[in-house]
């Protein structure tokens, strides 16, 4: 059955957004009457009834909680720069949604070579991404964010910092178990030495992702299937 994406709603009608309606009725030509199952994003799969199969606002009625999924055991942050080439952050972005991402922080470095990002477009990816992974969970994507003003914020569980200096750095393998995880993923050409100076007095920890230098899309996507691992997830 094709899955569909609902805000959480508050009674059994509930009306798709725009994308979804012209999805349903004109590429999947169902009609009012048919069962669908959707997803809230933030757990919740339900069941409903096609009871207005317009194209920019198909309403769904007769809905019920069919149940409420488990979130995976533990908060992976990534705060990654935006890549050169949007559709390898697009990429990026959708296996990330696969594995298990929590949370999203575009990330502006002094070596940035993308300063804008579309997140509506990034929104559609990450949707898409969690109906064709059959979850009910969508990862938070925040707004862009400069280096200096993210290491400000108020952050608890493990903090680590990928980059590609000379200088001791724990392996992804060695890193204990936690409940909470924030990684710092840098533009094409690295984070500069004062970042990572900069994340180290902010309590990050240097990371080795492997002997290979690793494209920014990459290193996220290796980060998400570490931990999920490491927690035995497969």
């Amino acid at each position: 059955m094709k899955l569909f994406y609902i805000a959480r709603p508050e009674d059994e009608t509930m009306v798709l957004d725009e994308n979804e309606s012209k999805h349903l009725v004109r590429v999947l030509r169902l009609k009012q009457g048919d069962t669908i199952e959707a997803v809230d994003g933030e757990g919740g799969w339900y069941r409903g009834v096609i009871a207005d199969a317009h194209v920019k606002h198909c309403r769904i009625g007769e809905l019920r909680l069919l149940r409420r999924e488990d979130p995976i055991p533990y908060h992976l942050h990534l705060a990654v720069a935006p890549t050169k080439q949007m559709d390898r952050m697009e990429w990026m972005l959708e296996k990330a949604t696969e594995l298990g991402v929590s949370e999203i922080t575009p990330l502006l470095c002094m070596h940035s070579e993308r300063k804008t990002i579309k997140p509506e477009r990034l929104e559609k990816i990450l949707v898409s991404a969690m109906k064709q992974s059959l979850r009910a969970y969508k990862p938070r994507l925040n707004p862009l964010r400069e280096f200096r003003d993210f290491l400000m914020e108020p952050r608890g569980g493990q903090k680590w910092i990928a980059h590609c200096f000379p200088g001791k750095r724990s392996d992804i393998s060695s890193i204990p178990g936690s409940a909470s995880y924030t990684f710092l993923i840098g533009p094409e050409g690295d984070f500069s030495e004062d970042e990572l100076k900069q994340a180290m007095a902010s309590c990050y920890k240097p990371l080795l992702l492997g002997e290979s230098r690793l494209r920014t899309e990459t290193a996220a996507i290796y980060v998400c299937a570490s931990m999920r691992f490491r927690h035995a997830l497969g």
